[in-house]
């Protein structure tokens, strides 16, 4: 609870946020905060942890009903893929850019607790990965590629930011899956 409360405050203040703030968001008192956190270091680790965990990704992705045509099933895990990097760019960016490095609470230590577990990252896109080979499924028989071959470009294609190097203009959703699915030549019928 006083990790949801704090998340929008961190990507608003980074680091410069006060457990009083939080306090007031969590509807909590000061005091409550640091009997669940040992100090404001472990609560601004703790929602790092939160915006970077792919559960609430996942989720999204399972709720996407296999009965919509493929190209809505991609549209809508485009959506929440890029809302979830978007919220981890956000809580991320905000520390890091007022100064906050993850486990940096025990000096120039940093305690086994306060860092990701090994592999954590691979199993994360690994789960993500997956999740959407089986929104690709139901449609294999009509496709040139496995959908584990999809999925991985799919990924590609979300994963790259392609703002800079395009003038500022990203592709939205639908046009990135209109052109995974379909490439991006014309029709060899209609007109050039």
């Amino acid at each position: 609870m006083i990790v949801a409360a704090a998340l929008p405050l961190v990507a608003e203040h980074g680091a410069a946020v006060t457990t009083g703030q939080i306090a007031r968001a969590a509807g909590i008192g000061e005091g409550t905060v640091f009997r669940a956190f040992g100090d404001k270091d472990e609560l601004l680790d703790a929602c790092m942890a939160e915006a970077m965990n792919p559960d609430h990704v996942l989720r999204e992705l399972a709720s996407i009903s296999l009965d919509e045509p493929l190209a809505d099933r991609l549209t809508q895990a485009a959506e929440a893929l890029r809302a979830h990097l978007g919220r981890m760019g956000t809580v991320i960016g905000a520390l890091h850019g007022t100064g906050h490095r993850r486990g940096r609470s025990l000096g120039d230590r940093q305690a086994p607790e306060d860092r990701p577990p090994p592999g954590a990252r691979e199993t994360s896109m690994r789960a993500t990965h997956e999740a959407l080979v089986e929104l690709i499924e139901p449609d294999r028989a009509a496709l040139r590629l496995e959908p584990e071959r999809i999925a991985s470009v799919f990924l590609g294609m979300l994963f790259t930011r392609l703002h800079f190097a395009s003038g500022g203009v990203d592709p939205s959703p639908e046009e990135l899956v209109d052109i995974l699915l379909h490439g991006s030549l014309r029709d060899q019928e209609s007109p050039a």
